[in-house]
């Protein structure tokens, strides 16, 4: 007999059903999230800036006056809006 008798005919692939996994993809994702973690190395913490006291509450009151023109500035807007619909 000749190899070719034995193999399966050439128009009649052999159909095998999958076979289940044994593992849920739910589990799957979580082992990969859980691989992912573990194998990525923890970021330094960002430097901080440090200065003389004064140097930061000096920013600090620069960011409030920003605030409150930012704010004012939108109620101004508003303010105009209004008129526009009014007439």
């Amino acid at each position: 007999m000749s190899s070719v008798s034995q193999a399966q005919p050439q128009g009649r692939p052999s159909h095998q059903p999958p076979a289940p996994a044994g593992v849920s993809m739910r589990d799957l994702l979580a082992s990969c999230a859980a691989a992912t973690a573990v194998s990525t190395p923890p970021r330094a913490p960002e430097p901080e800036a440090r200065g003389p006291v004064r140097d930061q509450d000096h920013h600090r009151q620069n960011q409030n006056q920003n605030q409150n023109q930012n704010q004012n500035q939108n109620q101004n807007q508003q303010g105009r809006q209004g008129h526009r619909e009014a007439a």
